[in-house]
């Protein structure tokens, strides 16, 4: 067995890797297919020193086809001095309703920053995101203790009782503070489709703010997921949440703040299970507050349900 010779006493610890300051910028993409789009990638040395031997390669979604797929730029450039490479993209013909397209670019280089490399994003959509969050309601998760037939919050035909959280302060179209944020209960009739059942769902939603408050409550112990919230400038933003089961899971657990809480829930032979609470929470996911957000999209969980979201300044 070989045995690494110890590090001399006094011996600097080994450099941390330098931190990209180098900009990459991504042209808006004609998505308007089939045709071939004229793509722009422009770098932009923010190193101290002067940037060489360039390279640019571009991707954009699977099956796309890119010509070139690397380009190189002759020359060096000096301190805050920009290059550009421009790439031919095959835009396949447009399908039927909402889709996401991610185009990556990356430099590599010598100088600069020192970093080697630096890579940049852009998202574009292909349609429109839902126009709110009512457009996506899915699930039935409040009834009438009259008639609890059209409820199925859990997948087992159970859901709140609209009497018990009108008790608890959540009335159709009544305001609801969490987190910072201003939130809407829901303004429908009891029966009827009241809240998300996550999806994957693209949501409409303008403003700025420090982060995205979103209101809802779990089914089974796994309701946790991602958003994404994309932004005006063709940017987005990742943020991981949870909600607790809708009963019986510590209040907390994900992280989540107990908003309020109902007696019991309405069984499809009627209301039952009176004295154990019933919970609607809250979570949030940071933004960017320099950026506008253009929409958001929910997580791939149906577990997640959401009754409404709302940016907190």
């Amino acid at each position: 067995m070989i045995v690494p010779a110890p590090a001399a006493a006094g011996a600097e610890p080994p450099p941390e890797p330098v931190a990209a300051r180098t900009e990459v910028s991504i042209s808006s993409v004609d998505l308007d297919g089939p045709a071939v789009s004229i793509v722009k990638v422009t770098v932009k040395n923010a190193g101290p020193q002067r940037m060489r031997s360039l390279r640019v390669s571009f991707a954009g979604p699977v099956g796309w086809a890119v010509q070139p797929a690397v380009a190189g730029v002759a020359g060096t450039f000096g301190v805050d001095a920009t290059a550009a490479a421009e790439f031919r993209i095959q835009v396949p013909e447009q399908r039927d309703g909402f889709a996401l397209r991610t185009f990556t670019a990356t430099a590599t280089y010598a100088g600069g920053d020192g970093a080697g490399s630096a890579t940049a994003t852009r998202t574009q959509t292909n349609g429109a995101p839902l126009a709110d969050l009512a457009a996506a309601y899915n699930n039935v998760g409040i009834t009438d203790e009259g008639n609890t037939g059209p409820g199925d919050y859990d997948g087992e035909g159970n859901s709140f009782s609209a009497q018990k959280l009108a008790a608890a302060g959540l009335e159709p179209g009544g305001r609801v503070e969490a987190l910072g944020a201003e939130l809407t209960w829901p303004d429908v009739a009891p029966g009827t489709k009241d809240n998300v059942s996550g999806a994957g769902q693209a949501i409409t939603l303008s403003g700025k703010g420090s982060k995205l408050v979103l209101l809802g409550s779990g089914v089974t112990s796994g309701a946790t997921g991602t958003a994404t919230v994309y932004y005006a400038d063709g940017t987005s933003t990742r943020g991981s949440f949870g909600f607790p089961n809708w009963s019986f899971d510590p209040a907390d657990a994900h992280g989540a703040t107990l908003v309020a809480s109902a007696d019991g829930r309405n069984r499809p032979d009627g209301y039952g299970n009176a004295g154990i609470a019933y919970r609607v929470f809250a979570h949030s996911v940071p933004l960017d507050p320099a950026k506008q957000v253009e929409f958001v999209v929910l997580p791939s969980n149906r577990n997640v349900h959401v009754f409404d979201m709302a940016i907190a300044p």
